[in-house]
């Protein structure tokens, strides 16, 4: 079962790539790795399970690409992110990574939480939406940092 906050948190991301006609841009190596954990390869928690579904179903629309043709400011694995959050004037900043190397401590997020679904793929400048035990919050990405070495 669907925890209903990360499936609103979803839906809605969804809506605004479809308002502004915008693709989900994948790295072809961020995609196999993310199918990887989606299959089981990966241990997965219960979290994990609950948000893999909607997941997967980002990725079937994803557009994938080569390093040498991702968009430097769009958010993938490894990403450095900072956001945002509307009508605050703090920004924080995030790295998203893999479950198994997720930290909080560190500013390490899961690609498997909320957070981490409802970001990737989304560039620099663009608005997101999604559910947090407060409520919906928007956030707005102030930068993306992608390093390929």
């Amino acid at each position: 079962m669907i925890q209903k906050s990360n499936k609103y948190s979803i839906i809605i991301k969804l809506k605004i790539m479809q308002q502004s006609n915008k693709q989900l841009v994948l790295l072809r190596d961020d995609y196999e790795l993310l199918k990887s954990y989606l299959n089981g390869r990966y241990r997965k928690s219960a979290f994990d399970r609950r948000n893999a579904e909607e997941l997967h179903s980002e990725l079937k629309k994803a557009r994938l690409v080569s390093k040498d043709a991702f968009p430097p400011d769009v958010v993938r694995l490894n990403s450095t992110v900072r956001i945002k959050t509307e009508g605050k004037d703090e920004i924080t900043e995030w790295i998203l990574v893999t479950p198994d190397e997720a930290d909080i401590k560190e500013r390490k997020i899961s690609i498997m939480a909320p957070i981490g679904t409802a970001l990737i793929g989304f560039r620099k400048g663009q608005k997101v939406k999604w559910q947090v035990p407060a409520g919906k919050k928007t956030f707005t990405i102030m930068d993306v940092i992608n390093d390929f070495q």
